[in-house]
């Protein structure tokens, strides 16, 4: 089975938050209303520089995805 990138999720307990589930290296999940992020990966040995970049990056294409995955519901 081939598991997308991103996949969106929502819970009943957090009606307010819209959750973005990245699958690949370095999995995470992003709540897009705060930015607060839970990582599924130990990181420590990674260069800082670029996972702050990675990150960003990153950060930007959930954005866009949960934009695209939205606007096909309007």
């Amino acid at each position: 089975m081939e598991i997308p990138k991103f996949l969106l999720a929502d819970n009943s307990n957090y009606p307010e938050d819209i959750f973005i589930l990245h699958t690949e290296y370095p999995r995470f999940l992003i709540n897009l209303k705060d930015d607060q992020i839970e990582w599924f990966e130990d990181l420590t040995g990674e260069k800082e520089e670029d996972i702050a970049t990675e990150l960003a990056d990153l950060m930007d294409k959930a954005g866009a995805f949960y934009d695209k995955e939205v606007g096909q519901y309007e």
